[in-house]
């Protein structure tokens, strides 16, 4: 499709990015540093220490758009793992095991390791100075 049909799809992706972080770095907030409420007890101490330090630092990094495609690989691998070790084994579809945010993370860190920071990130600064990528679009 032409552009002037869909003129804000950079601006709405990097809205997308910056909101999936923020949401995800609280999961690791919450496991780390009990903000703004404690884990759940049944949490297992291995998941506090590996999960939460990936969904604290990858969710950063993914919401400011700094080293994003692999910030936002690890986090899509991070959730993955987590649905099929704490829902998968429930029952076969999302629904019925309660996995579905897990999986929505999933798809959408790996969308956005495809895509990579875009606009209104670091990493878009850092390569150009006027922060706008030249794939912006």
């Amino acid at each position: 499709m032409p552009e002037f049909m869909h003129p804000y799809t950079s601006q709405t992706y990097a809205l997308m990015r910056i909101v999936t972080g923020f949401l995800f770095l609280w999961h690791g907030t919450q496991k780390l540093l009990s903000i703004p409420t404690p884990p759940p007890p049944q949490v297992p101490t291995f998941v506090i220490a590996i999960a939460g330090p990936i969904e604290l630092i990858g969710g950063t990094l993914v919401m400011i758009g700094l080293f994003t495609g692999w910030a936002a690989f690890l986090c899509s691998g991070l959730m993955a793992f987590a649905y099929w070790m704490g829902h998968g084994t429930q029952a076969l579809l999302p629904i019925q095991n309660m996995g579905e945010l897990a999986a929505l993370y999933c798809f959408v860190f790996l969308y956005i390791s495809a895509r990579g920071s875009g606009i209104w990130s670091v990493d878009a600064a850092r390569k150009h100075p006027s922060g706008v990528s030249v794939h912006a679009k």
